[in-house]
């Protein structure tokens, strides 16, 4: 059939649009498609990638303009993309604006400390429960097992909209990692690379792929589980002091439960509080329906830990453990190994979903504290080779724990702490002693009070170093008089110590020298097996003897005298009353000893001018204040006095 010729000029019209609109589109500029978005700056990183993001916050009550707190919410994220597993991980956050950290979800803090904390100069995070991050390798790139990320909620000063409190730094602190350093994304975001050092590379996995490696330190802490069943499980906490001038007495142990466990039953310690409350109006009273808590010692989340009297050595419930019972003492191992260590047994519920025996959680933020000891920080705990333990049957083989955590404590010196012990010197060329500091170990706040906690300490003469505080004013008085000295008004306060001790230079002549050491005791209560440790920056290699204590340079020291009381005489007395208590002031506890030296060994040696004297005493491990002054040799009013006074202190001693 014939097609019209009409139907013909439409079909050409059409085909000569449809080739005119091809020709234009290839005659216009084409659009540029979008470049691809770089990669995420963990992609270049082949160690532990470390990311901290402040992700919002906000002005809280009170309004201050001068120094406003912002809340503030940030994660941190650690993210292994090496070839190991990173044990136990912490991480430091370089705070900088007086932040008080309120929370951390997925970590706890390395110190020991609990929430809230102050952390405006800085903190390490250690991750809990996840503590371990497995590598792609292992995980097939499973991110959920690589990655961590850590929520922290708090305080910080000063720092408001639109401006970001950012941290000075982030890094990453286990051993065997090098961290370049941080980079700033826009005015939020902060990341670092952190890289397993070649000559390291097994650091991180220990003594072999599934433990770290134990760690050394000042005190160490092992929690061992030692029996195991599906909803409760026996622990052995043992505390060794492995430092030669650490110490403890009267020791307390604090940990926080982080899975709502409670203390059943203990062997060889015990609860300073027996406290069930939280148990039966919580959730183990609910789960445990037909327990009798009436049994149950301690349910705090937080529960503080003593040790037993020696009397309860043998008791057939509390006793029988080994390294029990020895009223909270632990001594240095250079004193006595066998009292070095201190150890307990308890009996620890599970609440669910934990009701399995091997889901096995050690307890967090770890403190020990003890009575006149040095300040101790602790680690949290991380994953040991199992500890092996003599049989019990006594036949000749180990038997090993379940499962062993190590907490790893040093000792540190925080700001905020006071001394508890004193140092005053005196010396053969000044009949003047030089007491302790004014307020050496804190001040009585008390309004009330008339002293001067500015005022320098008033010189005494040396026999009234053995009058209680309180008693001095007239001696203080009449010797300034005698003295021809002014004295302040209101006059010093006392130093507060409970034990003070008194550095006398006795001689100095051609060939040696001598000095005397005085202990003084005005607690209420004595110390057993004390020590006392003297720094002297040059005189040590030339010391020759401790004739009243058994003394002796410090091992691996050689500027260090370390001295204890003979066995029968290890004791040092509490204050007691005088001859007549109406009249007489009260008596301190003293021991007292004379150390010689020679000059053979320390050429040049300029003992009158300094040198005779100690630059850090310590006792019981406790560093005591030192004077800020030292005795001059400027002519003596009296020779007679200075000979008298010196003589009936050591007459006073002799006679107690």
């Amino acid at each position: 059939m014939a097609v019209p010729a009409q139907l013909h000029s439409i079909i050409f019209s059409f085909i000569l649009l449809l080739l005119s609109l091809f020709d234009t589109s290839l005659s216009q500029p084409q659009t540029p498609s979008p470049a691809p978005a770089p990669p995420p700056p963990s992609d270049s990183c082949n160690g532990i990638f470390l990311s901290y993001n402040y992700t919002g916050g906000h002005a809280i009550p009170p309004t201050d303009p001068t120094n406003q707190a912002y809340r503030f919410e940030s994660t941190l994220t650690v993210l292994n993309n090496g070839r190991h597993e990173l044990k136990s991980w912490r991480a430091f956050v370089g705070f900088q604006h007086q932040e008080l950290l309120v929370s951390a979800s997925n970590a706890v803090l390395a110190d020991g400390s609990s929430f809230p904390a102050e952390v405006g100069n800085g903190t390490v995070l250690a991750g809990f429960p996840i503590s371990d991050l497995k590598s792609a390798v292992e995980t097939a790139g499973d991110r959920a097992q690589m990655e961590v990320r850590v929520g922290l909620v708090g305080t910080q000063f000063g720092v408001g909209a639109p401006d970001v409190p950012m941290p000075l730094n982030i890094s990453l602190v286990n051993d065997g990692y090098s961290c370049l350093n941080a980079t700033n994304e826009g005015n939020n975001v902060m990341h670092v690379c952190c890289i397993q050092d070649d000559l390291n590379s097994d650091s991180n996995n220990g003594v072999n792929d599934e433990f770290l490696a134990r760690q050394e330190g000042d005190l160490v802490i092992m929690y061992d589980v030692i029996r195991a069943y599906s909803d409760n499980y026996w622990a052995q906490v043992s505390i060794s002091i492995h430092n030669p001038l650490g110490r403890l007495d009267k020791w307390q142990l604090s940990f926080d439960w982080m899975r709502e466990e409670f203390i059943y039953a203990m062997r060889g310690a015990y609860p300073y509080v027996v406290d069930t409350t939280d148990c039966i109006f919580g959730r183990q009273g609910q789960h445990y329906k037909e327990m009798d808590f009436s049994q149950v010692l301690n349910c705090e989340r937080r529960p503080t830990i003593v040790d037993l009297p020696p009397t309860r050595a043998n008791d057939s419930i509390l006793g029988r453990i080994p390294f029990c019972c020895r009223n909270g003492t632990i001594l240095p191992p250079l004193m006595d190994p066998s009292k070095s260590i201190s150890s307990f047994n308890m009996q620890v519920y599970k609440m669910p979903p934990d009701l399995n025996r091997t889901e096995l959680v050690p307890p967090q933020n770890w403190k020990i504290k003890g009575t006149m000891n040095p300040e101790y920080e602790c680690g949290s705990p991380i994953r040991v080779t199992p500890s092996q333990f003599p049989d019990p049957s006594g036949l000749p083989s180990a038997t090993a724990s379940i499962a062993s955590w190590q907490v790893v404590c040093n000792i540190t010196q925080s700001k905020q702490a006071v001394p508890r012990c004193c140092v005053s010197y005196s010396a053969f060329f000044n009949d003047s002693a030089i007491p302790c500091n004014t307020c050496a170990c804190g001040c009585n706040n008390n309004p009330s009070q008339t002293c001067s906690a500015t005022e320098p300490a008033l010189l005494l003469r040396p026999d009234a170093l053995l009058i209680p505080f309180e008693n001095r004013t007239a001696e203080a008085l009449s010797w300034a008089d005698i003295k021809r000295r002014s004295v302040p008004n209101p006059l010093p306060c006392g130093d507060n110590c409970g034990v003070s001790i008194n550095w006398h230079l006795l001689s100095d002549h051609k060939d040696g020298w001598t000095a005397r050491i005085t202990l003084f005791n005005w607690g209420d209560s004595s110390f057993e097996d004390w020590f006392a440790a003297v720094q002297l920056d040059k005189a040590v290699p030339g010391f020759e003897e401790v004739y009243t204590f058994n003394g002796s340079k410090l091992l691996g020291s050689n500027n260090t005298l370390f001295m204890q009381g003979r066995p029968g005489l290890n004791y040092l007395l509490a204050e007691t009353d005088g001859a007549k208590p109406k009249k007489d002031p009260r008596v301190p506890g003293t021991q007292q000893s004379v150390i010689s030296f020679k000059k053979k060994s320390t050429p040049g040696i300029e003992v009158a001018a300094g040198d005779g004297f100690p630059k850090k005493v310590l006792f019981n491990g406790e560093e005591c204040a030192l004077p800020t002054r030292l005795p001059s040799k400027a002519p003596m009013v009296s020779g007679r006095s200075s000979v008298f006074g010196f003589l009936t202190l050591a007459l006073l001693l002799l006679m107690q």
